[in-house]
């Protein structure tokens, strides 16, 4: 039992440090920030193979190391919102495990609602005059995060059968 803990504890740091690698390099960089990134998949792999507790947990230690060390700041919800809460929840994930991409779904829509909510509350006034700013948001937001999921279900569905077996 113990050397089963410490094992998903060091997996969860490695996921955790692998999604902070991920998050530099960047496929495509949004202006106001968010980009196209690989940095969902090591989070969404591990919580898949070691259920949504220790998902979260490793996604929350995630956003943390990314806001500490390149995050943007406007306020402090929204620093919470941004960064651990819209990277823990990718954990999520482990809530459905068949079909693969319904928890890859998941586990990013959840991430996308958490930037969608910072940017109509603290993002808003970036909007174009006379546009919605729940419209904007989920642009701005989407524009990012769709292709983000697109990736990772991709390349999810060419990793998970090598990692099944370990």
């Amino acid at each position: 039992m113990k050397d089963e803990r410490i094992k998903i504890l060091i997996e969860g740091a490695l996921a955790a440090s692998f999604a902070l690698a991920l998050s530099y390099v960047r496929l495509w960089h949004m202006p106001q920030g968010g980009s196209v990134t690989l940095e969902n998949i090591p989070i969404l792999l591990f919580a898949l193979r070691r259920g949504i507790k220790a998902g979260c947990g490793a996604g929350a230690i995630a956003g943390i190391l990314q806001l500490v060390l390149s995050g943007y700041v406007v306020h402090p919800a929204q620093a919470i919102l941004d960064y651990p809460l819209a990277f823990g929840v990718l954990g999520a994930a482990a809530l459905i495990k068949k079909p693969l991409w319904g928890g890859l779904a998941l586990g990013s829509a959840l991430r996308f609602l958490c930037h969608l909510l910072s940017g109509v509350i603290f993002f808003g006034s970036y909007a174009p005059e006379g546009t919605n700013v729940w419209a904007y948001s989920a642009i701005y937001n989407g524009s990012y995060m769709i292709p983000n999921l697109i990736l990772a279900v991709i390349l999810t569905y060419l990793i998970w059968p090598r990692l099944k077996n370990l």
